[in-house]
């Protein structure tokens, strides 16, 4: 793919999203240039993203967060708050909704749309609180035996002090643990940014899916760079080497399903996103129905220990 040809499609994607504002701020009707700007980025020929151009991608700031993912594929939805012992956490979200005519318990980490509301949802950093609640409602939908669904987009979990203070480590450890030993079917999505402990914590799961343009890693590459090169100019570098898309880690069997989003990306066409996603939620669902609680704890934890290479040292080793 040469660089103009590069070049083309990336400045009639910005002219798009320029129209977009325009639309939305003014008022005015442009939906024939945008039709046929949409119609000439999606037969253009296409272009391979690099790891850090999928980066930038899980990032963007008009991607689908959970609570549209939940609107756009749920028929009704209950938030419920509190981790009964602290507080709310708005970085996590969660509650009953319904699902193809099903019952479950879906729950998520939430970003902001402006610096209001990310202030309030700590840029979608979790508190201990916010994986407290996490758990407080995985345990109520194995009480009543109703599957989980959880949504990952987060960079991490909030290492501030106070939350050090509160137990972050042990709160992510203890949903570690409760996940694992969970008797419910347990989906898990990765929808945006899957940073560290911080998205591990509520992605123990049975099936792990991913939609293409996220990211799942210990680290983000700027953190990466920091420590390996002395530089974070270096993050296109580090992205490269952590291996962080999603067809990188269904390559390293880390997830089970890329889910692909619309042309353009899921920020593009977010309902096209949430149909593929929806999609493939129902059928990992409906294949873990004929599982009961022992096989489900079973074979999770049988999936998680086969994850990475090892060994172990003889008897006089």
């Amino acid at each position: 793919m040469s660089e103009t040809t590069q070049a083309g499609q990336s400045e009639m994607k910005k002219h798009l999203e320029e129209l977009r504002t325009l639309a939305q701020e003014r008022g005015i009707d442009v939906s024939g240039e945008m039709l046929e700007l949409e119609r000439r980025i999606e037969n253009s020929e296409p272009v391979e993203p690099t790891r850090y151009d999928r980066v930038q991608l899980a990032r963007h700031q008009e991607r689908p967060f959970t609570l549209d993912y939940i609107r756009m594929m749920c028929d009704d939805f209950v938030e419920l708050h509190g981790d009964r012992k602290f507080r709310d956490d708005p970085a996590m979200v969660g509650g009953w909704a319904t699902l193809d005519g099903r019952s479950v318990m879906i729950i998520g980490q939430q970003k902001g749309r402006d610096m209001k509301e990310n202030l309030r949802r700590n840029f979608g950093s979790p508190h201990p609180e916010g994986y407290r609640k996490a758990e407080r409602l995985m345990l109520m939908a194995e009480k009543f035996g109703r599957p989980v669904i959880t949504l990952v987009d987060t960079q991490g979990a909030y290492p501030g002090i106070g939350a050090e203070e509160r137990g972050q480590a042990e709160a992510i450890a203890r949903n570690l643990f409760v996940m694992a030993g969970l008797g419910v079917p347990i989906v898990s999505a990765i929808i945006g940014e899957g940073g560290s402990g911080g998205a591990l914590g509520i992605a123990v799961a049975d099936r792990v899916l991913m939609l293409d343009n996220a990211i799942y890693s210990v680290i983000s590459p700027e953190g990466c760079a920091a420590i390996l090169w002395r530089s974070r100019d270096m993050a296109s570098d580090a992205a490269e080497a952590l291996k962080l898309t999603a067809s990188d880690l269904a390559d390293s069997g880390i997830i089970d399903e890329v889910v692909k989003e619309p042309p353009g990306g899921a920020h593009l066409h977010p309902e096209g996103a949430a149909q593929a996603l929806r999609e493939a939620l129902i059928r990992h669902l409906a294949e873990l129905d004929g599982l009961n609680a022992p096989q489900l704890v079973e074979a999770r934890r049988a999936k998680f220990y086969a994850m990475g290479a090892f060994e172990e040292p003889g008897a006089d080793g």
